[in-house]
């Protein structure tokens, strides 16, 4: 089974996001949540999930930090909510 990571500081967003991937990859299990890119980069170490779905703007530590630091152990998916 496939596993995977949200990190979203917002809750309603992150919420958003595990029921859309639900809907669309109903047999991926969300092991972890973050709401910060520090804590986002901890659960990495500890869960070693397949996908990283990472908010763009993120405290503690940007997605593209979280993103550099896993290298390579977890695919990365850059979510935002920002139009810009």
């Amino acid at each position: 089974m496939p596993t995977a990571l949200i990190a979203e500081d917002e809750p309603l967003l992150a919420e958003e996001l595990a029921e859309a991937l639900a809907r669309l990859w109903p047999e991926l299990a969300i092991v972890a949540r973050a709401r910060d890119g520090i804590d986002a980069l901890r659960l990495v170490d500890e869960h070693r999930p397949d996908a990283a779905f990472l908010d763009i703007q993120m405290p503690g530590m940007s997605c593209l930090e979280v993103a550099q630091q896993v290298g390579g152990r977890t695919h990365v998916v850059f979510v935002t909510a920002y139009d810009q």
